[in-house]
Formats: C-alpha cells, sequence, structure tokens
C-alpha cells in the first residue's frame, strides 16, 4: 500500500523565476500570486518573476515566495488525486505543509510567514547572522566544536539535522565563521555558507518569537486530520493549539529533518513528495533512505511525471 508524504522546502531553495512556467501555464495558477500580492500589499510576483536575487533572500520576501510556489504545486497534485496522508516542511516549509494539511489558509499563510520574516529580520537584521552547512561530521563532534565557540563569545549552534553527514549551523557571522573553521580542523569534509539572511533556528531568534506567539494567537487554525510533521518534536501533530506552541518553539530550537522522516518511515510512508523549487529535499531524503519512492515537483515537467507514476501505485 502506498502512503504518500508530501514535503516543503525552506529558505535556500528560492530563485528567480521560481513557478514562472507554472503561472504562464495556466490562467488558473496566476490566481496564487494575485492572491499574494493582495495580501501583502506589495508586487511580491513581480519579485519572485524579475528579481533581483538579492531582494528576493531577504527573508520576509523569500518565506512568502516559497510558500506561493510549494502551495501551487500542492494544490496541482491534489487536484490531479494525490492526497498525502502526512505532510512535512523544512523549517518555512513548515507552513506550506500547515496550508496543505488544513490547518491555515493559503491567505493567512502568506500573512503568517511575511510577519514571520520580519520579526526575524528585527531580531537579528541581515547581515549579521549567518548560517553553514557542515559536511561528513557527526552531531556530537560538531556540537562540541558550537559550543566551544559560544563560551567564547561568539554565539552559533546546531540548527538543522539534515541528513547522515549534514548539519547546519546557525549564530552570529563571527561564530558561525569560527565554528566552519574549527569543524574543518577538526575533521569536517567541507563548510558551506548558505544564501540565507539571518541565523535562523538559533538562540538569537528568541525576540522574534516573543512577536510570531502574539501573531500566532490572532489566527485562525484548525486541527487535520492529515498530520503535520513538527520540525521540533520529529512527531505528527492534528490540533491547532499544539502547532501553534511549536511554530513559536521551531524559531529558536533545531530542525530534526532526518529523525522526521525516519518517524516517517516508521509510520508506513513509502513514497516522498517534494512540492517547491529545486530538489534540495529529495535529494536529502535519498541520503537518509533510498529505499523509498522519492520524487520532486518544481515545473510542470516534473509535476507531470509525479502524476503518470501515482497510477501505477497501489
Amino acid at each position: 500500500m502506498t502512503k504518500i508524504a508530501f514535503i516543503f522546502p525552506g529558505q535556500g531553495s528560492q530563485a528567480v523565476g521560481m513557478g514562472s512556467e507554472l503561472v504562464h501555464a495556466n490562467e488558473g495558477n496566476k490566481e496564487f500570486y494575485d492572491k499574494a500580492d493582495n495580501q501583502l500589499g506589495f508586487p511580491l510576483s513581480k519579485l519572485m518573476l524579475q528579481g533581483p536575487v538579492e531582494e528576493l533572500t531577504y527573508t520576509y520576501n523569500a518565506q512568502p515566495a516559497l510558500l506561493t510556489t510549494s502551495t501551487m504545486v500542492s494544490e496541482l497534485l491534489q487536484a490531479a488525486g494525490l492526497k498525502p496522508d502526512y505532510t512535512i516542511g523544512h523549517s518555512l516549509g513548515e507552513y506550506s505543509a500547515l496550508v496543505a494539511s488544513g490547518v491555515m489558509s493559503f491567505e493567512d499563510g502568506i500573512k503568517i510567514v511575511h510577519e514571520r520574516g520580519l520579526y526575524m529580520n528585527d531580531a537579528v537584521p541581515a547581515g549579521e547572522g549567518a548560517m553553514a552547512a557542515i559536511l561528513g561530521m557527526e552531531s556530537d563532534a560538531l556540537k562540541v566544536v558550537t559550543d566551544l565557540v559560544t563560551s567564547q563569545g561568539d554565539v552559533v549552534q546546531l540548527a538543522n539535522l539534515n541528513c547522515p553527514g549534514q548539519i547546519v549551523i546557525s549564530g552570529t557571522k563571527q561564530g558561525v565563521e569560527k565554528a566552519s573553521v574549527q569543524a574543518k580542523e577538526a575533521g569536517a569534509k567541507r563548510a558551506i555558507p548558505l544564501v540565507v539572511s539571518g541565523p535562523f533556528h538559533s538562540e538569537l531568534m528568541r525576540p522574534a518569537a516573543s512577536k510570531l506567539k502574539h501573531a500566532l494567537d490572532q489566527l485562525e487554525m484548525h486541527n487535520t486530520d492529515v498530520p503535520v510533521i513538527s520540525n521540533v518534536t520529529a512527531s505528527p501533530v492534528t490540533t491547532a493549539d499544539e502547532m501553534k506552541e511549536l511554530l513559536v518553539q521551531q524559531l529558536y530550537s533545531p530542525v530534526r529533518f532526518e529523525e522526521s522522516i525516519r518517524a516517517l518511515m516508521d509510520l508506513g510512508v513509502n513514497t516522498f513528495i517534494e512540492c517547491g523549487p529545486g530538489k534540495v529535499l529529495s535529494g536529502l531524503v535519498k541520503k537518509i533512505d533510498r529505499s523509498a519512492g522519492i520524487y520532486a515537483a518544481y515545473d510542470l515537467e516534473s509535476i507531470e511525471q509525479v502524476i503518470e507514476a501515482s497510477k501505477e501505485w497501489a
């Protein structure tokens, strides 16, 4: 029996032109851009289609842009009869998962992630924080490095536990730079700076968390029959109240992505479909367990391929 999880990418997957092929191919898809523009009060769609990339990368723009594209893909798949048994998002992608599971509306999702991005930027203005992917090092050994750098005055911590051999660190610009150097000295294969505008999933985000809690308290959210796997707990959540609490914690807590994927497999999920720009998460799932069916849906051709493949699923 096929059990499906929709997975949704987070910041770093944004790119100028994302979703453009879908919008140009179907006038109905343009409604997602129109709704996002109307909800935000500025032409996000123009920024998505034309850039510049530097402005698109700002967290308060990248977050609604990614949610718009991911939701468009998810809706196209669901309209073709593909319904997820579970949803999961990586960091910001958790909000796309919430929309796909019916916990919040697309319009509310756009509004809250834009506000979330503003709060995050206010907590640590662009350029003062950083993130980097550390390859080829175990989490325990890397935590020794980040704890040492933090104790010396430059905050840095484990932020994304993505897959075997890939962990993202987050903190002050100086902290991430020092930890990257020391990690390589301690045996890491590579340290790759990420194209993000802030130190997400670090203690530096706590000021944003209190503002986000207030905004979420004003938001209408619903219980769901399609569980969302929480980044914070790596466990399924179905109630709105619990999800609100976890979304606040998510801002400063590590994303337990590898653990979440393994939990989904334990729940019987054997097919993963990445909905949104790029193929980052489907690549991570392959590194976690290649035995699963893994697909990336991001343009017309890839969406059609997933729909065609689904005809063979029991």
